[in-house]
């Protein structure tokens, strides 16, 4: 069975969102994660050495997360550049974009 550009473009839609959205808690849970290994060091008198090689990893994941926002604010770009040249819609409605595509539109998120 064939789906529609309609369809495609609801289901894709749907799933980018969902998808941003996913990234942001992951993101706010690794800095909630960072921010109590912080604080467990510091709180039971541990040496500041201690986990630090831990720190640096959760580091370098939050940074992957952050990496991943921008290609996928990059995804979110091209697709709704898919929509205009299929005459599915014209725009995204605000709350659909990354916080920089939705102010500079789909061309700024994809140069970043």
């Amino acid at each position: 069975m064939t789906m529609t550009i309609e369809v495609a473009r609801l289901r894709i839609a749907n799933k980018i969102q969902a998808t941003e959205a996913a990234l942001d808690q992951a993101l706010t849970l690794q800095s909630e994660l960072f921010a109590t290994m912080i604080a467990a060091r510091r709180e039971t008198g541990s040496g500041p050495a201690l986990g630090q090689d831990t720190l640096l990893r959760l580091a370098k994941v939050q940074q992957s997360l952050l990496d991943a926002g921008g290609d996928l604010a990059r995804i979110h770009g091209r697709l709704l550049e898919i929509s205009v040249e299929k005459g599915s819609i014209e725009d995204c409605p605000p709350t659909a974009h990354a916080e920089g595509a939705s102010q500079a539109g789909p061309l700024r998120a994809r140069a970043a």
